[in-house]
């Protein structure tokens, strides 16, 4: 991506790039990505293995859809509470160390879901679970875009943010046919496993030493590009910056209600398929796992597109954020109108495809508008309205419209939040250039102050 420039007259700020650092591997970039990748699958397979056993845990302890639907949305909500404070936290202790502690956590409560012998037992570890989980996905693609070059930033946040569908879509299956084939207790138990491999793979690999000599620092000299230069040449911005940006707070709302929906499709599509098609709980999470694989190819193919769109004029990617939320809500209206049959399938499956195919580009106007010194806080700033907006509220409210109307039926209403999606980007792209030019004015504001000090 090309580094960010306003149309402002004020006079560009400069920064002089810093000698690019001895013994840079262009494979360790990558071996970060696959370690951060493969535990964010592990993240989303711990937290959405839930959805594959819900029949098993409706009918063993009696329980109501609103009770499902509370287990899936303490994750989510934990994650919403706790993401910016934890990422702060990341931010000062340790990112490398952070995400060790947070995926040995997830995969620990993991297991005590395993083992848990009653609603309020597996609720008090989900609890955990979500804990555990709740700034990842924020200090992840952190450490993952500060080694990699800022015109890809859309590109990998949508290929990164995939990993979560691509987590539930392994949860689903899996933990359906184990569940199937051994006990719902082993679908907890396997995702656990897996996670504490995959944490020790990271903590031997991945330091904090060898991401500070990887890391992608600006190589133009005449403009400023916030993304990569390094937080340690500048004055740290205030946290208050991450809020009183407008073009930002569209991003992260409009990011969080187009994340509705998809969460509720991601949570409810196994019990969907099962009541409404008659499938089996392994055919129903099977048949699931397609339309969340086709979530995470969407994320990827849009984050690219938004990218290339994007070249020229970084404003587009607003209007790639509005085109993406437009399709998917009209495309699944329509979709759970139609009668149970093939046609509802196709429609249902190019929408899911776009249902959350704005995420790379929200997470680059993120990224576009916020200070580097401050940046994994934007993260998890965006973590926070994507939780509490989108991933706790969606499976949240269809789960208790569900116990009112119907499944089928309350699924119908949930694409419907898009429309809001819409506006609230529409309402960012006007604001956008304002809000780059309050972004250089910030980054200006401790240049100045030296000068008059000198």
């Amino acid at each position: 991506m090309p580094p960010i420039t306003t149309a402002a007259p004020e006079k560009a700020v400069t920064v002089s790039a810093p000698p690019r650092r001895s013994g840079r591997s262009r494979l360790y970039p990558w071996l970060v990505f696959a370690l951060t990748f493969g535990l964010l699958l592990s993240d989303y397979m711990s937290r959405q293995v839930l959805s594959a056993v819900f029949p098993f845990l409706k009918a063993e302890w009696s329980l109501s859809d609103s009770h499902l639907a509370s287990l899936n949305s303490v994750v989510a909500l934990m994650v919403g509470l706790l993401t910016l404070p934890l990422s702060i936290l990341a931010d000062r202790w340790g990112r490398v160390r952070s995400l060790v502690v947070m995926a040995a956590l997830w995969s620990a409560a993991t297991m005590l879901c395993a083992v848990a012998g009653s609603y309020e037992q597996m609720l008090g570890a989900r609890f955990l679970v979500g804990v555990g989980e709740a700034a990842y996905g924020s200090v992840g693609i952190a450490v993952v875009l500060s080694v990699f070059a800022p015109r890809l930033r859309a590109s990998l946040s949508g290929a990164f943010m995939a990993g979560g569908s691509f987590g539930s879509v392994i949860g689903v299956a899996f933990g359906g046919v184990i569940a199937v084939q051994l006990s719902w207790r082993w679908s907890f138990a396997s995702m656990a496993i897996f996670g504490l491999i995959l944490v020790a793979l990271f903590w031997s690999l991945i330091s904090e030493r060898k991401l500070a000599r990887h890391a992608v620092h600006d190589d133009h000299a005449n403009t400023v590009d916030t993304a990569a230069t390094a937080p340690s040449t500048l004055e740290r911005a205030p946290i208050s910056s991450l809020f009183t940006n407008p073009a930002v707070l569209c991003a992260y709302i409009g990011g969080g209600l187009q994340m509705f929906t998809a969460a509720a499709l991601m949570a409810w599509l196994p019990s969907f398929f099962g009541r409404s098609y008659g499938l089996a709980a392994d055919k129903a999470a099977a048949m699931s796992a397609i339309f969340v694989l086709l979530i995470g190819a969407g994320m990827i193919v849009c984050g690219i597109l938004a990218d290339r769109v994007a070249r020229i004029d970084p404003a587009r990617k607003w209007t790639v954020a509005i085109a993406v939320s437009l399709a998917a809500g009209v495309l699944l209206i329509i979709g759970f109108q139609l009668p149970h049959g093939p046609a509802q399938l196709v429609l249902l499956g190019v929408g899911a495809f776009f249902s959350a195919g704005s995420t790379g580009a929200v997470t680059a106007m993120v990224a576009n508008l916020t200070h580097p010194t401050v940046r994994a806080s934007a993260f998890g700033t965006t973590t926070l309205a994507n939780s509490l907006l989108g991933l706790a509220a969606g499976p949240f409210v269809v789960g208790v419209l569900a116990d009112r109307i119907g499944l089928a039926n309350a699924l119908q209403f949930a694409p419907i939040v898009y429309l809001g999606a819409v506006a609230v980007f529409l309402v960012g792209k006007r604001v956008y250039p304002a809000g780059i030019r309050k972004l250089a004015a910030l980054s200006a504001a401790p240049a100045q102050q030296t000068e008059a000090v000198e």
